[in-house]
């Protein structure tokens, strides 16, 4: 009977075979320094040597994790079980032939733009499957709790919103909790899948102290984390003739707006500059753009870039702005 590993050990011993692992799974590669890097860019990189050995980035998909992880995005689309099957025969410590690397899996993480592509979806599509999709009693509802949401408050969880208990960040070089949010385009298709790192400090749950606690995976550009139907009940490309959507820029900011008007559509843009280019269905008849309390130039032009595009195309625009604080979660937190 093969001896018990568990899926850290496996991962040390991937580690301890990075350059040879690394040759197989991903052989388009080339060798930079004490790294193995894929991608026209580059920006997949594995460490082959030192204390952060098996360790890999994906600079463009902002992913990362250990030896074990990049055997699951290459070859398995994230699924750590069939990761830990092969990895286990390939180490001649499971039944079975050791495995051989199909050319046709290699080339997912290949050189050119579209494979990269293909690569950060695949990646985003992993992360939101492999989440717990109820927030009850996790980091993430305490988080949002300490935000002045109750997600309790609102009668039921948003679907796009999950909980991962650890998601690799490079930033702090280590896995950490995070809530996780699905970003979908007009039709529904999920494009990417946005992270929010969070951490316990002084007996709270807030944002991780990083430099950047929120990155996404995958294409955001014109699509939307979609926080709340509204009265309607309906999906957004089910919307009825002449609905009203809210559009804010993050998702504490939507969560605030849904429990003070729960009747409204709320969609979060993930940032300023994606308003603009977020898509909506014809029926959607008024837009309200919760804008934050930017007052620089940069914020202002992009404010008026979303508005003057939503108005050419037919619908009533309106801008709503918080009285406190930068933004409506401020407001929220304020009134308690």
């Amino acid at each position: 009977m093969p001896q018990s590993f568990d899926a850290h050990d496996i991962a040390q011993m991937l580690a301890a075979r990075a350059d040879r692992l690394a040759r197989e799974l991903l052989p388009r590669g080339r060798l930079d320094g004490r790294n193995w890097r894929v991608g026209s860019r580059g920006s997949l990189s594995i460490e082959l040597t030192g204390d952060r050995i098996g360790l890999w980035f994906d600079h463009e998909a902002g992913a990362g994790g250990d030896a074990l992880d990049l055997v699951a995005q290459v070859l398995f689309r994230g699924d750590l079980a069939e990761a830990i099957a092969w990895s286990r025969r390939w180490l001649g410590i499971g039944d079975g032939p050791v495995p051989a690397v199909q050319p046709r899996q290699a080339a997912a993480a290949a050189a050119d733009h579209a494979a990269d592509a293909e690569r950060r979806l695949a990646l985003a599509s992993a992360l939101w499957l492999h989440a717990c999709p109820n927030l009850a009693g996790t980091p993430a509802a305490a988080y949002l709790a300490g935000r002045g949401i109750e997600l309790a408050d609102l009668g039921r969880q948003p679907r796009a919103l999950r909980y991962h208990p650890a998601l690799w960040c490079q930033e702090a070089g280590a896995k950490l909790p995070a809530m996780v949010a699905a970003v979908t385009d007009a039709s529904g298709q999920h494009t990417a899948t946005h992270r929010t790192w969070l951490a316990s400090r002084a007996g709270a749950w807030t944002k991780a102290p990083l430099s950047s606690p929120k990155k996404s995976i995958g294409r955001v550009r014109g699509g939307s984390i979609r926080i709340w139907r509204g009265s309607s009940g309906k999906s957004l490309r089910d919307a009825p003739a002449g609905d009203t959507v809210v559009i804010a820029e993050g998702i504490e900011t939507a969560l605030s707006i849904v429990l003070a008007c729960p009747e409204l559509r709320v969609l979060a843009a993930v940032s300023l500059g994606n308003m603009t280019a977020l898509a909506l269905p014809p029926a959607i008849g008024t837009v309200i753009l919760a804008a934050d309390n930017d007052t620089g130039a940069p914020a202002i032009a992009a404010l008026q870039r979303a508005v003057d595009r939503f108005a050419a195309e037919g619908r009533i625009v309106r801008v709503a702005r918080s009285p406190v604080g930068s933004d409506f979660n401020d407001l929220l937190q304020a009134a308690e």
